[in-house]
């Protein structure tokens, strides 16, 4: 009997302490323990010994990624999922105070209310390339900051301090590109992976790096979840008679935002991507709307390619995607 009982844990995870609820509670489980590594093997084996159905953490910047490996290693179901959705989940409880013991408590009721899909934590490797994609976004962020005080400094010691910094930050940039494709060379996995995206006009090393450090899922999911997933699902806003304007929200802004370039460049030298864009914009749809669903398109011959490993060629995209499809209609204006 005790085999069939549905055991749901919860983990809020801080930077030197973790928090623990379970429902149905055991004795196994601490309350609260360290974060260090004799800590966080003794909660995971304990974890591990009541097989729970999910065990459910927020991402915490970075913080989960130790504890959900861990649990992980040893086959537990787990869910790391987005703090904003667990908040609205509190609030919507009724529980306005915020503290671990209370987080740690919210998590458990969120994973036994909603059960969000379990899904493995990235690999070393993918983890890894993540971080090198963050980073050299970071710097590209720095030196769009330089370039426009370049425009507007007086002085020459100020023209010469950021001309100096402008150069190491390209640099740096070249070095952090210069890693990522050894990275990516270095796995057969990801080569082929690789070689296969870049084969699409308008995709470049960026865009590609992107989707498998950040994307992992791409080429694991259907057209309409992988839209969901990245942010470029339409959502709806209806009422009674009212039919809202659809918008998409949500979403890995990160990939949204690499995307939104790279299809910039495919609407000028992709032939398929150009022909789908005019066929939007003949149809009168808002410049927005154009290139929102040339972003659905690009991303959806990527899944495609990906999950079949059919290579790029001449009139690939409307064999998959014929004319008509619903990015048109589920856009609306």
């Amino acid at each position: 009997m005790s085999e069939s009982i549905e055991r749901f844990i919860g983990i809020d995870v801080s930077k030197g302490s973790l928090d623990v609820l379970a429902d149905p509670p055991s004795q196994l489980l601490p309350r609260h323990c360290g974060y260090d590594d004799a800590a966080l093997k003794v909660l995971c084996d304990a974890v591990a010994r009541l097989s729970p159905t999910l065990v459910v953490m927020e991402a915490s910047g970075g913080l989960e990624r130790r504890a959900a490996a861990e649990l992980a290693s040893r086959g537990i179901r787990l869910a790391v999922v987005n703090p904003r959705q667990v908040r609205n989940f509190a609030r919507a409880s009724g529980e306005l105070a915020k503290t671990d013991a209370i987080d740690a408590r919210i998590l458990c009721a969120f994973a036994r209310a909603i059960r969000p899909a379990a899904r493995p934590p990235k690999d070393t490797d993918t983890t890894a390339l993540a971080e090198l994609l963050s980073r050299r976004r970071q710097l590209v962020d720095v030196r769009v900051q330089e370039l426009q005080r370049q425009h507007t400094a007086g002085s020459r010691l100020m023209k010469k301090s950021l001309s100096e910094h402008l150069a190491w930050l390209d640099k740096r940039i070249e070095r952090l590109d210069d890693d990522m494709g050894q990275r990516l060379r270095q796995s057969d996995v990801w080569r082929t992976k690789d070689d296969l995206l870049q084969s699409i006009p308008g995709v470049g090393p960026v865009l590609s790096r992107t989707m498998l450090g950040m994307c992992p899922e791409l080429g694991e999911l259907n057209r309409r979840e992988i839209a969901k997933l990245i942010g470029l699902a339409p959502l709806a806003n209806d009422s009674g008679k009212h039919r809202g304007r659809r918008r998409i929200w949500g979403g890995r802004a990160d990939v949204r935002r690499v995307l939104y370039m790279a299809t910039q460049a495919a609407i000028r030298h992709n032939p398929d991507i150009a022909a789908f864009a005019q066929r939007l914009k003949d149809a009168g749809k808002l410049p927005k709307v154009v290139i929102v669903a040339c972003m659905r398109k690009l991303l959806t011959v990527m899944n495609i390619m990906i999950k079949t490993g059919q290579p790029w060629h001449a009139r690939f995209a409307p064999l998959i995607m014929p004319r008509g499809f619903d990015e048109t209609r589920a856009l609306g204006d």
